[in-house]
């Protein structure tokens, strides 16, 4: 799934600046974040395919998540035919030790941080969307996996 995202930069660069928590990030460290999370210079697959409403990647969020000293950053795309009835997805990436940025997580829906947190300080993330039980992802020290699920109707 995650081959198929692209994004025009210029749009790319109007949404991400008009984001407050995006400008703690030089331009050039936000164009590295948005590849990471596998968006490009051409349009967006989603974009191109939308026939509703379309919200492209925005920097959500730039923080430390997990302490290692380095930024984290949260983008979100909106698209119903790309995510579903959830109309969004997120993607997680990393700044690393050598300055390049890396894909940590990306699902159909919302992510909410919780205060748990998995290997390496990863916070474990709660994928909100529509429905009554949602999956919980923690992180292993290789990626992010299912936990467990919570909510009102979760199978036991």
């Amino acid at each position: 799934m995650l081959g198929r995202f692209t994004l025009g930069l210029g749009v790319a660069w109007f949404v991400v600046s008009t984001t407050a928590l995006a400008d703690e990030l030089p331009r050039s460290e936000q164009i590295k974040a948005l590849r990471a999370a596998g968006f490009n210079q051409e349009a967006s697959e989603c974009e191109i395919e939308e026939t509703g409403s379309y919200t492209p990647a925005t920097i959500e969020l730039v923080k430390d998540l997990n302490g290692d000293g380095r930024p984290d950053a949260l983008i979100t795309e909106g698209s119903s035919s790309c995510y579903g009835q959830a109309g969004t997805g997120f993607y997680l990436v990393s700044q690393q030790p050598d300055g390049d940025w890396k894909l940590m997580l990306n699902e159909s829906g919302f992510a909410e941080f919780l205060a748990s947190k998995g290997s390496d300080g990863w916070p474990d993330v709660e994928v909100g969307g529509p429905g009554f039980c949602f999956p919980v992802m923690r992180y292993d020290g290789q990626r992010y996996r299912v936990h467990h699920s919570v909510g009102e109707q979760c199978a036991d």
